[in-house]
């Protein structure tokens, strides 16, 4: 079957799947692929068994859900690159202030720049703290463990210069893992007199790819040049003290740390002129540098003459970590300073929702933190086991690891127990409004319904909170913050639980308790997010539950750390505007049908399409979480001037479905609840529909059960689907009728 054999009928239905959705058995069960290729493409059913969509057009589905997840192998990677991640979406959560952007981004890069020398750093602590340094000056560390024992009487130099090569090796590997390429199409450009002028038109025409090779230059440099300061701290402790190559050394290594941060805090030398060879050729020049510069750093530790005075730990790697940790703490009050700046912002974009931003950051900067720390302490744990208790004491992870445990476990308990408070606050005021739509939904239910309206009208109370997480995220970010900033108390030698003892009469061994249960909550929110990526890769209906922050944040291009995934809209908006394209020029007519996180595609989808293109298209989104999700998170991209230039570019052929037992889908202008005025006029009016959920209370004739309640599920099936999708193509036939010239309202628009 070709890929422009639409069969006898004028239309198409294009439908795009939310998370995780198996598109490709939207179409049929026995689809065929038209278009794409095996990580995204469209799909229709077989000659033999041609399916007709509600208006006897062609359904067609564009499955997408390979681009965010992939192998398996990918799944997981992606779970322990999550604080990357979280760091590149916050810069696109900004609240939209032109004065403010270019600092935004500048401090979200260079706190991305920290979490990547906290990589290296972790390394460093596992494998030159723990072992070379620590544990090869262990006779009982050593014992039975031959695999280490070869390294055990070898001198300093030799011990640190040839475990070097396991953080050389980590760097190397997200290096390699990072080149994987965003784009791997013929990316569709349409005109540019056609482009809209909105900012989330960029997303699938801007190739972050010039700006990911700056980026990852910079990292990879800023990363070795890590190493070496690691390396030169322990060169200086050397009995002999440093030489004058080695504080040359130093001196070049501050160097280049110093000219990553420029870089980084120059959009002059990062975002502009992709086409310039010049820039790409400085990022790369420090990048050679700093390799460069780790071969002679190897080299001078390794010709360090003797040992070294091997008590406690790595020299200058605990005070490393505190001041980095430090400058998280101050990198995060700065970034909170900035978006509460409100000179510039526009008058909608409320301080709390500028927060988004911070509150990304600080969890991304938080979960480096824990999953350093704990994996230092686990392997500390693991070289000490079979010691004597005597003995146990001889492997010490740096203290302030241990701060950042409290800090960890601090900010999720008091986290847990304001969203405790919130539950219990808010619930009266949610079930009362349940109450309210039920009333307006059921006025008169029978004596059986009673259970059943109970629970709907739990369902609908529960689905009210999601208004409530932006702000408990806010919560989390000033604790984690916060627990950032204790970490400096490590400098003046003091433990966690003596501090809170003599300043806030706490028992110690009340705090010895929150880090040893922080510890293992740690350990186990990483065992769970390795296991939720498994299934999460194997089983569709498990990834729609754990997925949907997950797709969110990778659906923008990656423009704060180029270790983080790589964008799928990217690929998926182009990849449709050219689809729709060619089936408008092949003498279709194209209802687009987006469900969830589909719907966000075909929005941003709407504003590349030419004019004589989405001349002939209507929208049908359902399940979406545009305006309650994304233009609270998003402001600056996903907003009203947007929704509604999409809905102008499509004639207002646009029709949303929205159900009151959804936790993350809902109106997009207008909530049109019987009992209230409504907010909005004109075209944006028609649409938003509201759908009673579920259609009763007892179960219907013929049936044993009531009807079940949809929530956020798709209703392709559902008559007011159907009837939605009829209504939309009549709109478009009636329009194809008048015309191009006639720009009178559709005969369908004019009976609202």
């Amino acid at each position: 079957m070709s890929a422009g054999s639409a069969g006898p009928e004028d239309v198409v239905e294009l439908r795009v799947h939310g998370v995780s959705a198996p598109a490709a058995d939207q179409a049929s069960q026995t689809p065929v692929q038209v278009a794409g290729d095996r990580s995204a493409g469209f799909y229709r059913s077989r000659p033999t068994c041609a399916e007709t969509g509600p208006s006897g057009g062609t359904v067609e589905a564009y499955r997408w859900s390979d681009l965010p997840s992939g192998t398996m192998v990918r799944t997981l990677s992606l779970v322990f690159l999550l604080p990357f991640m979280l760091l590149n979406v916050a810069v696109w959560m900004r609240p939209g202030n032109p004065a403010t952007d270019p600092v935004v981004r500048a401090l979200c890069r260079v706190l991305g720049l920290t979490l990547t020398a906290l990589y290296v750093l972790t390394t460093v602590g596992v494998a030159l703290d723990l072992i070379a340094w620590q544990c090869m000056s262990s006779p009982a560390c050593l014992s039975g463990r031959s695999w280490l024992s070869w390294l055990g009487g070898r001198p300093t130099g030799l011990r640190l210069a040839t475990l070097t090569l396991v953080p050389v090796t980590a760097i190397g590997l997200i290096w390699w893992a990072s080149t994987r390429p965003g784009r791997s199409f013929n990316a569709f450009r349409p005109p540019e007199s056609t482009r809209s002028g909105h900012p989330l038109s960029a997303v699938g025409q801007w190739d972050a790819e010039p700006l990911m090779g700056r980026l990852r230059s910079i990292h990879v440099a800023a990363a070795f040049a890590t190493l070496d300061g690691s390396l030169l701290a322990a060169r200086v402790a050397h009995p002999q003290g440093p030489g004058p190559a080695t504080v040359a050394l130093a001196v070049l290594t501050g160097a280049v740390l110093t000219g990553c941060v420029v870089l980084i805090c120059t959009p002059a030398l990062i975002e502009r002129d992709p086409a310039n060879r010049r820039l790409d050729g400085i990022a790369r020049t420090v990048r050679t540098i700093a390799i460069g510069l780790t071969i002679v750093v190897v080299v001078d530790v390794l010709a360090a003459p003797g040992w070294w005075p091997e008590r406690g730990g790595l020299p200058g790697y605990s005070p490393t970590l505190t001041w980095l940790f430090g400058a998280h703490a101050g990198l995060l009050a700065a970034l909170a300073a900035v978006l509460l700046w409100r000179r510039g912002r526009r008058p909608e974009h409320r301080a709390s929702g500028a927060l988004g931003a911070l509150a990304a950051a600080a969890v991304g900067a938080g979960i480096a933190v824990a999953f350093s720390a704990e994996l230092v302490h686990r392997v500390a744990d693991l070289l000490d086991r079979g010691a004597s208790p005597a003995d146990r004491t001889t492997l010490r992870p740096p203290p302030v690891f241990t701060w950042a445990i409290y800090g960890f476990f601090r900010a999720v308990l008091i986290t847990l127990v304001v969203t405790g408070l919130a539950v219990l606050l808010s619930r009266r005021g949610r079930t009362r409004a349940a109450a309210a739509i039920l009333a307006r939904d059921f006025p008169n239910p029978s004596g059986e319904a009673t259970a059943r309206l109970r629970q709907v009208r739990q369902l609908v109370a529960r689905a009210r909170f999601t208004e409530w997480l932006p702000s408990l995220a806010v919560v989390y970010a000033g604790l984690a913050g916060l627990g950032a900033a204790t970490t400096v108390i490590e400098l003046i030698g003091e433990y966690p639980g003596d501090v809170i003892q003599r300043y806030a009469r706490v028992p110690a061994g009340f705090v010895d308790f929150g880090i040893r249960f922080g510890s293992q909550l740690i350990s186990a929110t990483v065992l769970g997010l390795v296991i939720g990526g498994i299934f999460a890769y194997r089983t569709p209906g498990f990834r729609r539950h754990v997925g949907v922050l997950w797709d969110l944040a990778t659906f923008w291009p990656r423009a704060a750390h180029p270790f983080a995934p790589p964008c799928y809209a990217e690929r998926a908006v182009p990849e449709l505007a050219r689809r729709i394209t060619y089936l408008v020029d092949s003498g279709k007519l194209v209802l687009i049908a987006g469900y969830s996180q589909g719907s966000v595609l075909v929005a941003a989808t709407v504003l590349q399409l030419a004019p004589q293109v989405s001349d002939r298209v209507a929208l049908l989104t359902y399940s979406s979480p545009l305006r309650r999700l994304y233009a609270r998170l998003f402001p600056a991209y996903i907003d009203d001037d947007m929704l509604r230039e999409v809905g102008d570019r499509l004639g207002w052929r646009w029709v949303n479905l929205w159900r009151d037992t959804d936790p993350i889908g809902g109106w997009i202008f207008s909530a049109h609840r019987p009992d209230a005025p409504p907010t909005v006029t004109g075209p944006p009016a028609s649409v938003d529909r509201r759908l009673r959920d579920p259609d009763g209370l007892v179960a219907p004739p013929g049936d044993s059960v009531p009807p079940p309640v949809r929530g956020h599920g798709p209703g392709e099936s559902d008559e007011p689907f159907l009837m939605a999708a009829r209504e939309l193509v009549d709109r478009l036939r009636d329009r194809r009728r008048a015309g191009p010239d006639d720009d009178s309202p559709p005969a369908s628009w004019q009976r609202l």
